[in-house]
C-alpha cells in the first residue's frame, strides 16, 4: 500500500524551480533537489517519476505563473503603455529583488536545452504563445480605445515586447534598474 503524500505538490515544484532556476537544468543534482525540497530523493522520484519528469513540471508551473501575470497586468487600468510598462517593470524588479540575478527561468532554459530537445522547445513556444497573446489582446484592446497607433500589428508588437522582456532578463545580471526602466521606457515609444 503506498504512503500518502506528506507534502504540498505546489510548495515542493516551487523549491525545485527555484534550484532549476539558479542552478540550471544539468548542474541541479538530485541532492540539491532532495535537500531544497525536504524530500528524500527516493519519495521525490517515487513521486515525480525522474529529474526530467520534475523538471517538466516545474516549466509548465512556470509557464502557467508566467502567463498568468502577463494577464493579470494586462487587464489593470490605464492606458495599454502604462500596463505594458507596469508589467515590464515588475519583471525587471523580479529580478533584482532575487539574492541572486538569474534571469527568465524559460530564457535560461531556451539557451541551455531548447537547441537540442524537442519537447522542451515545445514547452517554451506554448510559454511564449500565452504570454504573446496576453500581451497582443491588450494592444489590440489600445488600438480600440484609441491610445496606441491604429497601424499596428498587436502580434507582432507583442512578440517584439516578449523579446525584449527575455533580453531585459538577461541584462537583469548585469546592469541596474534604472538603465532597465530607462530601456523599458524607450522601448514604449513603439506604441
Amino acid at each position: 500500500m503506498a504512503r500518502p503524500q506528506n507534502f504540498d505538490t505546489d510548495t515542493v515544484l516551487d523549491r525545485a524551480m527555484d534550484q532549476f532556476w539558479t542552478h540550471g537544468y544539468a548542474n541541479t543534482s538530485p541532492a540539491q533537489l532532495a535537500e531544497a525540497t525536504g524530500i528524500g530523493k527516493g519519495s521525490l522520484y517515487n513521486t515525480f517519476g525522474s529529474k526530467r519528469a520534475l523538471f517538466d513540471m516545474v516549466l509548465d508551473r512556470y509557464g502557467r505563473l508566467g502567463v498568468a501575470m502577463a494577464e493579470d497586468y494586462m487587464s489593470r487600468p490605464g492606458t495599454t503603455r502604462e500596463c505594458l510598462r507596469e508589467y515590464l517593470r515588475a519583471a525587471v524588479d523580479l529580478d533584482m529583488a532575487s539574492p541572486v540575478r538569474r534571469g527568465c527561468l524559460a530564457a535560461n532554459t531556451a539557451a541551455e536545452l531548447a537547441g537540442h530537445d524537442a519537447a522542451i522547445t515545445q514547452t517554451l513556444r506554448r510559454i511564449e504563445h500565452g504570454v504573446v497573446a496576453a500581451l497582443a489582446a491588450r494592444i489590440d484592446q489600445g488600438r480600440r480605445d484609441g491610445d496606441v497607433d491604429q497601424g499596428l500589428d498587436p502580434n507582432s508588437i507583442a512578440a517584439l515586447l516578449v523579446t525584449t522582456s527575455n533580453g531585459l532578463r538577461v541584462m537583469a545580471k548585469t546592469n541596474d534598474t534604472p538603465r532597465l526602466y530607462h530601456l523599458i521606457d524607450v522601448l514604449l515609444t513603439v506604441l
